[in-house]
């Protein structure tokens, strides 16, 4: 079997009588039949072939095949944007008085699914606490259906035991769905460990440029029929340029994120001893409270660090704002390094009490640490500590 980085390369829609080397981008709405009964067959799915862009397009199927690849996964759907998969990934699966048992600690909109939209239509939650994974049985109801995690999560960096959800799942008869999103399938694919469903935001690292949204709904063939099925009468889809451009990323997937791996290593280990920060926190730094259980489902620890500043958010937004390079913006998993401070944007809409129980104080800092120089990265880090003294 190939390997991660020869397949994400290699794998291809199919070369059109033009011989291109380069997938080309089929920018279409709608595909010709040869016949009535052509079309006829296609609707009712009797054969295969693509219809309308809004159903299924040459790019999305090429990423999705690379993808699944990645991840070990059966099949997939990509959809306009990460939340479009978070959202599908749970909408299509469930219904009226079913409920979610959910780690706490979850991406900010993530959170406003559960706690604002979802209970609209019936559908409830339950948050648990990684840190006392015992309790969890008791939060097991009768209509719960579903585990839904973020491992790392964001942006408390906490680390879940893959195997062990995947074994809780099973033992409970739920559908465990992993965000993947801060590891991305380079670094981890939790299909191994159990996963039923795997999303990810594809606009972070799978692109890694910052240009385009993008998500991704993979996992068990008969699970993602059903949401192929959703999306197909919702139309959360995505753009076939989109798909062309997360394709052509995959291919370098690999080599950006080892790279992001070590500079983002380089960072923390630099940072632990700051008299300026009260903890740094990355998934491989052995300070970490999970740092064998990243070790043990993780190729390396991502690209993001935590920092939390003495002196409360006052300090925090010094600090950023005598940046120089790192940019200030609530994206992450670009090539160049970005800053972002949570509890003010990508979490603000959380209670202080709710932020604090997943560890988003004041003073955390956000890094998604690029691929300049890692000396540069760090001076620039150094420099703004020191001038928001």
């Amino acid at each position: 079997m190939p390997h991660f980085e020869t397949e994400a390369i290699r794998l291809s829609s199919a070369k059109s009588n033009q011989r291109e080397h380069s997938s080309p981008i089929y920018l279409t709405s709608s595909f010709t039949f040869e016949s009535a009964e052509e079309a006829r067959q296609m609707f009712a799915d009797e054969v295969e072939g693509n219809i309308y862009s809004r159903y299924s397009n040459p790019n999305t199927a090429e990423l999705i095949q690379k993808v699944c690849a990645a991840e070990g996964a059966e099949d997939g759907i990509t959809t306009a944007s990460g939340m479009a998969a978070m959202f599908g990934s749970i909408a299509a699966l469930l219904q009226q008085g079913d409920h979610i048992l959910a780690s706490r600690s979850l991406f900010g909109s993530t959170h406003q699914l559960l706690t604002k939209l979802f209970p609209k239509w019936g559908i409830s939650s339950t948050y648990g606490d990684i840190s006392d994974i015992g309790n969890w049985e008791k939060l097991v109801r009768p209509n719960t259906k579903m585990l839904f995690i973020e491992t790392p999560s964001n942006p408390g960096l906490e680390i879940i035991d893959l195997e062990w959800a995947g074994q809780f799942a099973t033992a409970h008869n739920l559908i465990l769905v992993v965000d993947n999103c801060f590891a991305t399938p380079y670094l981890q694919q939790p299909a191994k460990w159990g996963a039923h469903i795997v999303t990810h935001s594809a606009t972070k690292y799978i692109d890694g440029q910052g240009r385009v949204l993008g998500g991704l709904i993979l996992g068990h063939k008969k699970l993602i029929e059903e949401v192929t099925f959703f999306a197909r009468h919702t139309g959360p889809s995505m753009s076939p340029f989109n798909a062309w451009i997360l394709s052509k990323s995959m291919e370098t997937l690999a080599i950006r994120m080892d790279r992001h791996c070590s500079n983002a290593l380089a960072v923390a280990k630099y940072f632990q001893n700051s008299k300026d920060l009260e903890f740094v926190k990355y998934p491989f730094l052995p300070s970490h409270p999970q740092f064998h259980l990243a070790k043990k489902q993780m190729k390396y620890g991502g690209g993001i660090v935590t920092l939390t500043l003495k002196g409360g958010i006052y300090r925090a937004q010094k600090f950023i704002d005598n940046l120089q390079m790192i940019s200030i913006t609530p994206n992450l998993g670009d090539s160049r390094s970005i800053v972002t401070h949570p509890a003010t944007t990508t979490h603000s809409k959380l209670s202080t009490e709710e932020r604090e129980k997943v560890g988003i104080t004041d003073g955390l800092i956000r890094i998604s640490v690029g691929l300049e120089h890692q000396d540069d990265i760090i001076q620039d880090i150094e420099m703004a500590l020191n001038k928001s003294r």
